[in-house]
């Protein structure tokens, strides 16, 4: 027997309709190049994406198509998000920090028909020129005024194109498992691969991401999101926020500044946040140097990367705000987990706190997780017990684009391998303690990279950390820590290997340090320590 329930899909054009209905007065704030300080509501927000709609309508366009953004966070960019998928697009949304040879394979194996851009990326684009010859167009996030001069093919003003369609438009009906948006892994080895996602995992997601125990999202919050909407769809802000009627505050171009940010946090009165650890500890540095508090803010959500626990304290101690780590990856939406206390612990000196708020949090339901050893057999949640972790769940990717299976990242039983090594506890806290490939194997033990750059950043001395496994003639690997020093700080080779006394085991410590004037990155800002082994391939240990 089965139930008697209407089988309405879920879309994501529902979240816009539910939106403009019951929180059209809430309000998108954005910093734009043409405009310091934007303002308008969500249900001006829904017009314009459905004035897109109509643009694209006329664009010979068919339904699953790709079209591409290259922007910054932003309204107009909000209103894509919604005028593409919502058409029955896919939003394919692209990363303008990779480099010109993964733009050109991405934009070429995405079938991209249209890319709409920021002035800024104007050259870039221009750049790729002739490798991009299947784009048909490109339209360009401003107005007349600042229309820029340009050498590419078909360039239209999104301004412009839309003003001359109607603020009406009929959302087509169509399968919910229809593709929505398209995301590309960095790709620290090989070319990026693709991550489709869906309009059923995107609302599921949504779903998740507003819970208590995760963004805890409400109408009567503001959200700054730092975290870029190119970068897996902005951990799912744009959805998250509309559901809810959470006012939004867009940085714009100024994510990474940590005064532009303060001034943001401060007069929009923004009670929540989220972004990688980078772009906080730029924000910190700010506050400190200019004797501020973060009055405003209750809450951040941080990811991609593991957070220092004195990033922790300093927030909570300084600012009286909750620093809230959560884990996740483009394949999986990207929230898989998130750290809040869980009922039983609430009496946890500070102290236990800050140790358990280091991990990576618990599972969400919707992502099941599990840690397997060598053989493929699944290990105890006793904290201790260490392995590969595999998720599974309706936001986690069964594929990739056009892969059809080559990747070899799936299992047997249907479980995604993420790469990471982990453990879980018996309170459900999972944590990670090093990527496959980064996990540095001396005299038969196994030894984290990641413990070992979290207590080095702890250190006031150190700005960035990146620690590798390298040859060594005794103990097969050893670890070296490489460190970027904190602006105006010093401290030598000797003051960090000692610092290490106490935090970890001796045999832990790393046989040495190198000082350098930054590290490599990916272009979505994690070490990328292919580049640091290669650096230093020929480097042996002192005696």
């Amino acid at each position: 027997m089965q139930g008697l329930m209407m089988e309405t899909p879920l879309l994501i054009s529902s979240i816009a309709e539910h939106a403009r209905k019951n929180h059209g007065d809430r309000e998108i704030v954005s910093v734009t190049a043409d405009n310091p300080r934007h303002r308008y509501t969500f249900r001006e927000c829904i017009g314009r994406a459905k004035q897109l709609a109509n643009a694209l309508a006329k664009l010979g366009l068919a339904h699953g198509d790709r079209i591409a953004t290259l922007a910054w966070n932003d309204y107009r960019h909000l209103e894509a998000y919604y005028g593409i998928s919502g058409s029955g697009f896919v939003c394919h949304t692209i990363n303008p920090r990779l480099f010109p040879e993964q733009l050109t394979y991405i934009i070429n194996h995405a079938e991209d028909r249209w890319i709409l851009t920021d002035v800024m990326f104007v050259p870039l684009l221009e750049a790729l020129g002739e490798h991009i010859a299947n784009v048909e167009g490109f339209i360009v996030m401003t107005d007349e005024a600042h229309m820029p001069e340009t050498s590419l093919n078909n360039v239209l003003c999104y301004e412009t194109l839309i003003g001359a369609e109607a603020a009406d438009f009929a959302w087509p009906e169509f399968d919910e498992r229809s593709a929505s948006a398209l995301c590309y892994t960095s790709g620290t080895t090989g070319n990026p691969k693709g991550v489709l996602y869906d309009h059923r995992s995107t609302i599921l997601h949504a779903y998740a991401a507003v819970a208590p125990d995760v963004m805890d999202l409400s109408s009567r919050d503001t959200v700054l999101p730092v975290v870029p909407l190119f970068h897996v769809n902005a951990w799912g802000i744009p959805y998250s926020t509309l559901m809810t009627g959470a006012k939004i505050v867009f940085p714009g171009p100024k994510m990474g500044d940590g005064e532009a940010l303060f001034e943001l946090l401060d007069s929009e009165d923004v009670t929540k946040a989220l972004g990688v650890p980078t772009v906080w500890l730029a924000l910190l540095q700010y506050t400190a140097q200019a004797g501020k508090r973060l009055d405003k803010l209750q809450q951040s959500l941080v990811g991609g990367a593991a957070v220092p626990r004195s990033m922790i304290e300093e927030f909570r101690d300084k600012h009286d705000v909750e620093l809230r780590q959560g884990w996740g990856m483009t394949e999986t939406s990207p929230l898989g987990a998130c750290n809040s206390i869980k009922a039983g612990l609430e009496d946890l000196s500070p102290d236990e706190r800050l140790d358990l708020a280091t991990k990576a949090g618990r599972a969400l339901f919707g992502c099941d997780m599990r840690i397997v050893d060598d053989e493929g057999v699944e290990v105890q949640w006793d904290g201790v017990e260490y392995g590969a972790l595999q998720v599974r769940g309706p936001w986690v990717c069964s594929d990739y684009f056009k892969l059809d299976g080559a990747a070899g990242t799936h299992t047997g039983d249907g479980w995604f391998d993420t790469g990471d090594v982990a453990t879980i506890d018996r309170n459900g806290y999972m944590a990670i303690t090093d990527r496959t490939k980064d996990v540095i194997k001396s005299g038969g033990e196994w030894i984290s990279s990641i413990e070992l750059e979290n207590v080095a950043m702890d250190h006031p001395a150190v700005g960035e950390a990146g620690v590798i496994g390298l040859p060594h003639p005794k103990w097969t690997e050893r670890p070296l820590l490489v460190v970027v020093k904190a602006e105006g700080q010093d401290v030598t080779r000797d003051e960090l290997l000692a610092w290490y006394g106490g935090k970890v085991a001796d045999w832990c410590v790393p046989n040495d340090v190198i000082f350098l004037d930054e590290l490599p990155h990916t272009a979505t800002g994690k070490i990328k320590k292919i580049e640091l082994r290669k650096q230093f391939a020929d480097y042996q240990f002192p005696e």
